[in-house]
């Protein structure tokens, strides 16, 4: 136990600051600004939380850190039980980093009810602190579905021309699969008498028990990485959504599925995991394939981008249940690079859009010429994301690839095939919008300003870092992939 619960303070923070904003009155000039201000400050306090929190931890030490335990219900054993371990912790700082970056963003890109905005960003970051640091699987499923209803809201009030559709689709589609999750964890806390996740993954259930289990499990995972034939809500959503909203669901929201597979489905079901992984890593094939080139098809820049993250997250899918180290490793970097990638794509699509209005790739041309600096960060980005060694993308592929070769050399060659189908779609792209002169014309637009530079120019650091220096993160993680696998 420590004696400062600063995972509590994490999840807590944002609540607080979601609070204070719903209470500030004046005009509304003056309320945007000063809840952003407030908003942003939050967020900022929380990433010192969580560096914090990251010195603190002791990575000699597999097992859960930083216990806060208090009892809820004591008839069903339910407990407030927070907790981290290098997996999780991974995930808290990479929340940690994109929403401060996002509350700044909404100064550009957010023009009426910013206070509301605000409120519903705030509690989303702490609903996602409460996913990656919760151990107990009742509170982990409140955390998990809560996430839906302030996406719901930032997509339905502050997204395109279509969006009360879409933010219909994502909340009724991710919703239904939740059902069968709630069954399965009715089911486990009853026949093992704790809701402990960490008790769970010592308790031994019947093989033929832990199949149905882990089904009810797989319908509401798949349906938040997503997967085929899982994904379709994902395109409507991204593309109605505000820049910011893409951005966290895709840098975040999709990477809970694959968290909660890493977190629950492996440890505590490892049979029917073994079971289906070869089903599992036939359906991540088919993600990363079907939906590469359903990307290549598309003409709005976002919609592309959203079918990218499918394929991507398929990766992740398969390394994950590949049930080897290098595959493991491979998922849990590949998540954390596709989730700085895709929100420097997001951003990037961001900055033109709030130039043209415009996500058509026909609208733009020879953007080398009026936006330089952008052309050259970009680039990078879109290197990174079709896996050009030297940069994250490469390294999360090439272990998941790995692992998946390793499970069986027929599904790796499947899964490698990727990153060519990858590369046609994201180069095409380039071309398209970058070096491509249409009819003698070119598009003059202003370059990135000082703020916007930064920005971006943040997350190709970040991607070059972490492809230059695996083992950043490889390290990381290597004691809670060994502690993972040792079931298998």
């Amino acid at each position: 136990m420590n004696s400062f619960p600063i995972l509590s303070s994490i999840i807590i923070l944002p609540l607080f600051g979601a609070l204070i904003s719903m209470l500030v009155k004046g005009n509304d000039k003056d309320v945007a600004r000063n809840v952003r201000d407030l908003a942003l400050w939050i967020s900022i306090v929380e990433l010192v939380l969580v560096i914090l929190l990251c010195y603190q931890f002791d990575f000699n030490n597999n097992n859960f850190q930083n216990i806060e335990k208090k009892v809820l219900l004591s008839k069903f054993d339910i407990s407030y039980f927070l907790g981290v371990d290098a997996l999780s912790l991974v995930f808290i700082l990479l929340t940690s980093i994109l929403f401060p970056i996002c509350i700044f963003y909404t100064k550009f890109s957010i023009k009426f009810r910013t206070k509301e905005f605000m409120v519903c960003f705030l509690i989303l970051e702490a609903l996602v602190m409460g996913v990656f640091s919760c151990l107990d699987i009742v509170l982990f499923y409140i955390f998990f579905e809560s996430l839906l209803i302030p996406m719901f809201l930032i997509i339905g009030i502050w997204g395109g021309q279509r969006r009360i559709f879409a933010s219909y689709k994502f909340f009724l589609y991710t919703l239904a699969g939740s059902v069968f999750f709630l069954i399965s964890i009715i089911v486990m806390a009853s026949i093992a008498n704790t809701t402990s996740i960490v008790e769970l993954d010592n308790y031994y259930f019947d093989i033929f028990l832990q199949k149905w289990l882990w089904i009810g499990m797989f319908l509401s995972f798949a349906i938040k990485v997503p997967m085929w034939p899982f994904h379709t809500w994902l395109p409507d959503a991204h593309v109605e959504a505000p820049t910011v909203g893409s951005i966290i669901l895709a840098g975040i929201l999709l990477k809970v599925g694959g968290y909660a597979f890493l977190r629950l489905s492996l440890p505590i079901l490892p049979d029917a995991s073994a079971y289906f992984a070869n089903s599992m890593i036939i359906i991540s094939i088919i993600s990363i394939i079907y939906t590469s080139f359903v990307a290549v098809a598309q003409d709005d820049i976002k919609k592309m981008i959203a079918y990218s993250s499918v394929a991507h997250m398929g990766y992740v899918t398969a390394g994950i249940f590949s049930l080897t180290a290098e595959g493991i490793k491979g998922a849990i970097f590949q998540m954390v690079s596709h989730g700085i990638v895709s929100s420097a794509l997001f951003l990037s699509i961001g900055f033109l859009y709030e130039r043209t209005k415009s996500r058509e790739i026909k609208h733009y041309s020879f953007l080398v010429k009026s936006m330089p600096t952008f052309s050259f960060l970009f680039i990078i980005i879109v290197l990174s994301s079709v896996g050009l060694p030297g940069t994250s993308g490469f390294i999360g592929e090439l272990f998941s690839v790995l692992g998946v070769y390793k499970y069986n050399a027929f599904f790796g060659f499947f899964v490698a095939t990727g990153l060519i189908l990858g590369a046609i779609y994201m180069l095409r792209l380039v071309r398209e919008i970058i070096f491509t002169i249409e009819n003698n014309k070119v598009l003059v637009l202003n370059d990135l300003i000082l703020s916007e530079k930064i920005l971006l120019l943040f997350f190709v650091i970040i991607t070059l870092l972490l492809g230059i220096f695996p083992n950043l993160l490889i390290s990381f993680i290597d004691g809670y992939t060994l502690k993972l696998i040792k079931n298998y």
